[in-house]
């Protein structure tokens, strides 16, 4: 049973009492509640580690359930009212749609191989590397879990599902569920949407500018809509560019520079990590949302010479929302089919 050695152990005492200077407690070697102000800049940490989640919104909350925090404005407020003859009538136009959030227990728990420390002991600034290191990853799951998550299950599986659809519902499964309209699932052929001269849609151009009009009208014209697209939607892109301009050098690089292209379907484009590759979502960045309750955050660090390692138990309630679903519409990745570009010969067919 290895253990630690001297200097790494007080590398990892000093990030023990780092944490525990942070959070304002005597002592991170058993599990504490992080004060919701401790735990916004816990949260603050995490989100500054990806560009994706510094655009969307990363809000605490009070309780498990609730209505949504986010009030948007569905339709227009301004006009007039003659008062000599009528009341002024104020329209109910926030965007509440009585859906509501809510909260799972959500727990991003770290095992740290007492050789990985020793090899960071010389390290003076390993307290921080560690913690950038963890911030990145959990942010990175917040993100994975906003695409690909249906289900909130009590005990979760990780072999079975690498993606972590298991630990929660995210913003597609919400939409799913709520607003199934407002997912494209086929074109001409059940279950399926083919891109391509000979498909559903000539383009990827053509295939986003559809997915926008799906958006309720009355958020088209907002100014804030970007479509967020998957790599392999992307590539496939690209690939037709090169096949059309890549022999010619002046063109070739423009590609490379993503500057033949700046938008699709009209609007601004953009790819996130972990985002299904051939999904589209048309939405605005501040539409969607992580909820986490501010004073549900748990953390604690051991050491387990038992299997030669420090634990880092992180948890906290934590949920996905879509504030406004008439402002979302996507396709159902996993039904995109990219045709040929024409119909091949048969073998040994008429000429």
């Amino acid at each position: 049973m290895s253990q630690l050695s001297h200097q790494a152990r007080q590398r990892y005492h000093a990030l023990q009492d780092s944490i525990a200077r942070t959070y304002g407690v005597i002592s991170a070697r058993e599990e504490f509640n992080v004060e919701p102000t401790h735990a916004q800049t816990l949260n603050d940490r995490i989100t500054l580690s990806s560009a994706f989640l510094q655009r969307i919104n990363v809000i605490p909350v009070s309780e498990i359930k609730g209505e949504k925090v986010m009030m948007g404005v569905n339709g227009t407020v301004t006009g007039r009212t003659n008062t000599d003859d009528n009341d002024r009538e104020p329209r109910h136009a926030l965007g509440l749609d009585g859906k509501g959030y809510e909260l799972f227990d959500t727990q991003s728990d770290v095992a740290l191989k007492f050789s990985t420390i020793d090899a960071w002991a010389k390290f003076k600034d390993f307290a921080q590397r560690y913690s950038a290191a963890v911030h990145r990853q959990i942010g990175l799951d917040r993100i994975m879990i906003g695409w690909h998550g249906v289900e909130a299950k009590a005990d979760t599986d990780r072999e079975a599902y690498p993606l972590l659809q298991d630990v929660n519902k995210g913003w597609l499964q919400i939409v799913r569920e709520q607003a199934a309209q407002q997912i494209l699932v086929q074109g001409k052929l059940p279950g399926k949407i083919q891109i391509g001269p000979l498909g559903d849609y000539a383009n990827l151009d053509a295939l986003v500018f559809d997915v926008s009009l799906m958006i309720d009208e009355e958020f088209r014209d907002g100014g804030d809509l970007v479509a967020i697209i998957g790599r392999d939607l992307l590539a496939y892109d690209k690939g037709k560019l090169y096949a059309a301009q890549g022999q010619t050098p002046t063109e070739k690089e423009r590609i490379e520079l993503a500057q033949v292209i700046a938008t699709y379907g009209g609007l601004p484009s953009y790819t996130c990590p972990h985002f299904p590759s051939k999904g589209v979502v048309v939405t605005s960045w501040n539409n969607l949302s992580i909820y986490f309750q501010d004073s549900s955050w748990r953390r604690y660090l051991v050491e387990n010479p038992k299997r030669s390692r420090a634990e880092d138990y992180n948890s906290r309630n934590e949920g996905y929302v879509v504030e406004q679903l008439g402002k979302f519409a996507a396709i159902e990745a996993a039904n995109v089919e990219f045709m040929p570009d024409e119909i091949p010969k048969m073998a040994g067919g008429a000429s």
